[in-house]
């Protein structure tokens, strides 16, 4: 008899450690789906999409630069991001107007509602879209994008719904992954246009597209939610245990363009090629903004 009471007791203790993982799993997802089914109501101010040719470079030229063909892929037309049990299956989705991207009913107002915003067109939070990073591009800017996105080739690439797995939805609870809507200023003032410039002034509107994997102090660290075979990113503040400290203003600016350090080693891959594609003058303002950064060290993200 106590050999049976004996025997019992662990077997109720895993069921109850059982009952309480599934109800933790329950709540991890209908807090989830809630976030993601949550319809955000915001005003969306309409900015100027010209359509002539210098505006559509310009436009092409920070659609490059900002490495949207990262995850929307070379043509646009999508390209997956992580397919894994665990992720689930995540990709970026096909901004073109070809079968599986854009509706006829997409309007220059649902991009702007997309690119500053963080939502899609029916007012959902877009899973993965990095708009905390370009919720600050002025409209001048950000109308040039606009202009170009709307000039892209149509591409016929259908894609199931996304579907995020336990881990990105633990995270997604934890604060790790954020969903961008939920983090931006919506009422915030944008500028209507920034002048280009090598100071640090224009080095800080440009860094808001390194925030997103070098921490929002720029300090580095590992980037919340990726394979354990992604390296940390590099601290980019002056800080002695920076990577770039001692490099002078060639070297950063050779770094971005040849994607290898002045020690001959080369950049992990997770680096985004495209930045070396910026012009001088903002290679030179981004200089100038992260040498004007208070020292920080590397903290957990």
């Amino acid at each position: 008899m106590f050999r049976r009471k004996f025997v019992k007791i662990p077997l109720i203790v895993l069921a109850v450690l059982i009952g309480f993982l599934a109800l933790a799993a329950g709540a991890v997802y209908a807090t989830t789906n809630y976030r993601l089914r949550r319809l955000h109501t915001v005003e969306v101010r309409p900015v100027a999409i010209p359509t002539d040719a210098p505006t559509i470079a310009r436009g092409k030229h920070i659609v490059t630069t900002r490495s949207c063909a990262d995850c929307h892929g070379a043509d646009f037309g999508g390209a997956k991001v992580v397919d894994d049990p665990a992720a689930g299956k995540l990709y970026g989705p096909n901004i073109t107007r070809g079968r599986g991207g854009l509706p006829a009913s997409y309007s220059d107002q649902d991009y702007v509602r997309a690119i500053r915003h963080g939502l899609a067109q029916d007012g959902r939070a877009l899973i993965l879209m990095p708009s905390l990073e370009y919720a600050e591009l002025s409209d001048e800017d950000l109308g040039a994008a606009i202009a170009y996105l709307k000039t892209l080739p149509a591409v016929d690439r259908e894609r199931g719904p996304l579907s995020p797995g336990p881990v990105i939805r633990a995270l997604m609870v934890a604060g790790q992954v954020q969903l961008a809507a939920e983090e931006i200023d919506h009422a915030a003032h944008r500028p209507v246009s920034v002048t280009e410039s090598p100071t640090a002034e224009y080095g800080k509107y440009l860094a808001t597209s390194c925030t997103g994997c070098h921490g929002p102090n720029l300090s580095g660290g590992r980037i919340p939610g990726t394979p354990p075979d992604w390296p940390a990113t590099s601290n980019l503040t002056p800080h002695a245990s920076s990577r770039l400290s001692g490099w002078s203003e060639e070297q950063f600016i050779a770094t971005l363009r040849t994607l290898k350090r002045p020690d001959g080693t080369t950049l992990h891959p997770i680096m985004p090629a495209a930045i070396g594609q910026m012009t001088d003058t903002e290679l030179k303002a981004l200089w100038a903004y992260l040498r004007s950064l208070p020292a920080a060290e590397t903290a957990a993200r």
